[in-house]
């Protein structure tokens, strides 16, 4: 939500700051397109470095947590007993509870209950980068859509308008999902993407010359 959220906002101020300088259709959807590329490699890209530094933590830890595990075993069966018995598990049972988890796997064991990773949380650098970039085409398609669709007299109330209304169902999904309110996140990402538009079109009409 967050990524096609900044795909509308972008993309849409970007449109409208264009239009009001008073530039050609076809300026104005060249704008846009490229915005939805630069928006989308930027956001693929900041996505994978991101989770890249994070998978190389995890990777660090791993290979100490390795070498710890070869050189402290019985160290290391102390610490993991000592994170059950911290959860509820009495001295013995944790103990118990450890022994049969490190003779499973012990690398595992500790990876998921002292360094808190899983194979479900395990850091994707690449598929991180392109949910991401996914996430903002798709949200840039949108105003981009209305701006190609729209009579070219009409092109900045349409994408301004349409833009607020999904920025503000989208709010309202998300809201829905987490539980929270959907009044206010529909309210609270609907002013934000406003003023972002807002600004974006008056510096267009300020600085804008019509050829």
């Amino acid at each position: 939500m967050l990524g096609a959220n900044d795909g509308i906002v972008s993309t849409a101020s970007l449109v409208l700051g264009v239009a009001a300088a008073g530039a050609s259709p076809k300026s104005i959807l060249t704008a846009g397109v490229a915005g939805l590329v630069a928006g989308a490699m930027s956001m693929a890209a900041g996505e994978y470095v991101s989770v890249s530094s994070q998978a190389d933590t995890e990777r660090a830890d791993l290979a100490r947590e390795r070498q710890e595990l070869a050189t402290a075993p019985e160290s290391e069966h102390k610490e993991l007993t000592a994170i059950y018995a911290q959860r509820g598990l009495d001295a013995g049972l944790a103990s118990q509870v450890a022994t049969q988890l490190m003779a499973h796997d012990a690398l595992g064991a500790h990876a998921r209950d002292e360094l808190g990773m899983s194979d479900a949380m395990t850091a994707r650098p690449v598929q991180a980068g392109l949910a991401s970039a996914a996430a903002f085409a798709a949200g840039a398609a949108m105003p981009l859509l209305v701006a190609i669709l729209a009579p070219a007299s009409a092109t900045m109330w349409a994408v301004a308008v349409s833009s607020l209304l999904f920025l503000a169902v989208l709010g309202s999904l998300a809201a829905r999902a987490g539980g929270a309110s959907v009044r206010t996140a529909a309210a609270r990402v609907t002013f934000w993407g406003a003023l972002a538009m807002a600004l974006t079109a008056g510096v267009g009409a300020l600085f804008g010359v019509v050829a």
